[in-house]
């Protein structure tokens, strides 16, 4: 402070023809020492200086460099505020005092005490340290900095703490014991502590005591410069601490300011003479006369004043590390800047009421206040020096991690920064390569509750534990979970599945009856098989069609059985590959129409079977004349068309359409034919059993008719197995899921379809390929 106001006296470009005056006060670490101070010097009570003959009394204080501390600057700010005495201090930090309301006159020249703390939360997010630990000493500036702390941590959801710990006043064994206990116990690899250097001296020594090292250490303002915690007894456990400090500066010609300094240089300022004779002793280990009593007999020197401070071994001198001394000169030169812009102001266009100017005879604080508000400078640094509406100061702090070097030497250096950004955010900016790790990994160590969940898993709290304790569980079968650390799983589209990691959502395999699967491939074949079976009967039939085995019982029937048996080979092609609008509508009508013709055929063959052998009893003549060529074919017809139209009726009323079902497999689609209506399907069905059962009933009544070939029988048991097989099928289909209720309608055909033609046209082909004799009429006859 004393260098600042000397440079400023000599500068002329800064207050000319004005001198600077200053008093200085020890507030030995006293709210009431350092309260009692500020009152007096603002009060006037200060002791009668005289500077010249016309200059007499006591010297108008217009403003306060100081307190270092947050307790005395509440205490002592919240008085000058009442006046509006411009208080500008070098450290105190607790963001209590940017309320305006309560501080209107605080100004400070270190960032508030909230950007600090978003400065730790900055660097806890890069490291990703989410449990951690916290101290903080019980006082003004530990209370809002450990509350500031735990309010920004609960909204930006960073981590949790696992402990908070209070340090005691008065250094109390038994809770220093408890404290560091905690810390050794805790799974937390982090501390974090609000807490003034003197403070943690015991601490530390507790530390030490109960060997607890493997502690990252985040250090705040208080002691992240400190040299007193830079030894070799403290380093095994402290090495590797990081936190924030004050910005450092550089002050030219301070350095050969301090050389200069002597008890002789003022005689006659007795106060500023006692504080240099202070220093002078402390920096020699020397006393003044007069001497303490036993001084001389107990070892001790006389300080002559012609000791050199060159060759003084004293911190004092080290201006290497210029941080809150930087502070102190940037709040004189405010004071300074905010009174000489009070000085240019041009009558008539003052900023107070009329327009009017402050005058250097009649200043009063508030009007110094006025401009302190306003003031913007640049230091010889290269630092902006301005207040915000609170009275704070363009926010940066240098972040600092402490280094020990394998021969045992250790130093503090500056790894980043920690300002704020263009957008009003807080930038780090940090050099990890050059950080030192006090750990065997020589890596920056993993403070966390609970691994961080993976993609594919949700977070799952525990009961009764903070935030960042928690356990990670499996998506469910349908969910998923695309980030790390996700509170809940995402249920995929309908037409997509999790994947079996259940990070992304997969599209749901298609299930219908392929021509590419080994089950379609073997009723493909199957149907093929039975249509050129038909084939070749049919090619037999119709090259023996002279012959009597095809001529009885009307061949043009037999033909017309083959080409509808022939059909119902085919159809059953509709019912395998991907389901189309069109194979939908075709399939079950392809199917009802050609069964009903095959079964029309049938019934109209063992119609005609009874007929001729009624024909052949007395008075049964006239019968044949109702079954003959052209009735025979009209029947036929007349039962197929009736099955038209019932499939036209159920295609235009409820026409069966291709549908994803996912009620069967929650991973597959079921791509399959609606049939729309149920009560279209029934009926088709039925009208087939219904001609089929008749079909059976009158076959059963002729198969005991006189003949050596009696065909009856043969449609006995060709009814008898379609029949069966189509009873069978409805409770199996019902019950069968997905593509297997396709398989199991094309079963049906084709069991019933080989069933009917091997019945029927088996006996029929084995007599005229393998027994031509028997192809003979009177061998058909029975005679």
């Amino acid at each position: 402070m004393a260098f600042a106001i000397n440079e400023i006296n000599r500068n002329p470009s800064i207050l000319p023809n004005v001198t600077l005056g200053y008093n200085l006060h020890d507030n030995c670490y006293s709210l009431g020492v350092a309260f009692r101070a500020a009152l007096s010097m603002v009060s006037g009570r200060e002791e009668q200086f005289t500077l010249d003959e016309s200059c007499v009394g006591s010297p108008p204080v217009l403003g306060i460099v100081g307190d270092d501390s947050s307790t005395n600057s509440i205490a002592i700010s919240s008085i000058l505020g009442l006046y509006r005495v411009p208080m500008v201090s070098y450290y105190a930090t607790c963001s209590c005092l940017s309320d305006r309301n309560k501080f209107p006159s605080f100004f400070r020249t270190v960032p508030s005490g909230a950007f600090q703390v978003r400065a730790m939360l900055q660097i806890m997010r890069r490291f990703g340290w989410t449990w951690t630990g916290m101290l903080f000493t019980d006082d003004a500036y530990g209370r809002d900095a450990a509350r500031s702390f735990q309010s920004e941590l609960a909204q930006s959801g960073l981590g949790c703490l696992a402990y908070v710990e209070v340090l005691p006043w008065d250094n109390d064994p038994a809770e220093l014991q408890r404290i560091v206990t905690a810390m050794k116990t805790s799974t937390a690899r982090v501390v974090i502590a609000f807490v003034y250097g003197r403070y943690m001296v015991n601490l530390m020594e507790e530390v030490v005591k109960q060997n607890v090292k493997g502690v990252q250490w985040i250090a705040d303002l208080g002691w992240v410069t400190d040299p007193n915690f830079q030894t070799p007894r403290l380093m095994p456990y402290l090495a590797g601490t990081l936190g924030v400090a004050v910005r450092q500066g550089e002050i030219a010609g301070l350095k050969d300011f301090l050389l200069k300094i002597h008890p002789d240089n003022d005689p006659d300022n007795r106060h500023e003479n006692t504080i240099v004779r202070t220093f002078w002793e402390n920096a020699f280990g020397c006393k003044f006369a007069p001497l303490p009593s036993g001084w001389v007999d107990a070892g001790g020197g006389v300080c002559t004043g012609q000791e050199n401070l060159g060759t003084a071994e004293t911190t004092l001198l080290d201006v290497s590390e210029l941080r809150l001394e930087y502070n102190v000169y940037k709040a004189v030169y405010a004071l300074a800047h905010a009174l000489h812009d009070m000085l240019q102001c041009v009558p008539g266009r003052g900023p107070f009421t009329g327009h009017r100017c402050a005058s250097l005879q009649t200043i009063q604080p508030w009007q110094l206040m006025y401009y302190l508000e306003k003031i913007n400078f640049t230091t010889s640094f290269g630092d902006r020096v301005s207040f915000d509406e609170n009275g704070d100061p363009i926010p940066i702090y240098d972040v600092m991690n402490w280094a020990w070097l394998p021969d045992g030497s250790t130093y503090v250096q500056n790894v980043g920064v920690v300002k704020k950004s263009a957008h009003g955010d807080e930038e780090l900016i940090v050099h990890e390569d050059r950080i030192f790790w006090n750990f065997e990994s020589t890596k920056a160590p993993q403070s966390v509750c609970s691994e961080s969940c993976s993609s594919g898993t949700r977070v799952a709290r525990r009961k009764g534990e903070p935030v960042c304790c928690f356990d990670c569980i499996a998506c469910s079968e349908g969910e998923i979970s695309n980030e790390t650390d996700s509170t809940e799983c995402t249920t995929c589209p309908e037409d997509f599945w999790s994947s079996p990691q259940r990070d992304h959502c997969v599209p749901k395999s298609m299930e219908f009856l392929s021509y590419h699967e080994a089950l379609g491939i073997s009723l493909t074949t199957i149907s093929l098989l039975g249509t050129f079976t038909c084939a070749i009967v049919l090619g037999i039939f119709i090259y023996h069609r002279s012959t009597p085995m095809v001529r009885a019982n009307n061949s043009e029937l037999s033909f017309l059985l083959l080409l509808s048996l022939k059909l119902c080979f085919l159809c059953s092609l509709l019912f395998i590959g991907r389901p189309k609008l069109w194979t939908c509508q075709l399939r079950h009508a392809a199917f009802g129409i050609s069964f009903v013709l095959c079964v029309s055929c049938i019934l109209v063959k063992t119609m005609v079977v009874l007929a001729v052998f009624k024909a052949s009893k007395p008075g049964g003549a006239d019968i044949m004349k109702w079954f003959g060529a052209m009735q025979q074919r009209g029947t036929v017809l007349v039962l197929t068309f009736i099955q038209a139209i019932i499939c036209t009726a159920w295609l235009v009323s409820a026409s069966p359409t291709p549908h994803k079902n996912t009620q069967y497999h929650s991973d597959k689609i079921v791509y399959e034919c609606a049939v729309g209506s149920t009560v279209g399907f029934a009926v088709l069905l039925g009208y087939i059993g219904l001609l089929a059962l008749l079909s059976f009933l009158l076959a059963f009544m002729a198969r005991n008719l006189p003949d050596n070939f009696n065909e009856a029988k043969l449609i006995t048991f060709s009814m008898l197995i379609f029949c069966a097989v189509w009873i069978a099928f409805i409770p199996a289909y019902i019950s069968s899921p997905g593509k297997y209720a396709d398989v199991v309608e094309v079963f049906a055909i084709l069991a019933s379809s080989f069933g009917l033609l091997i019945a029927l046209f088996g006996p029929k082909c084995y007599t005229i390929l393998l027994r031509p004799e028997r192809n003979t009429k009177k061998s058909i006859m029975g005679r």
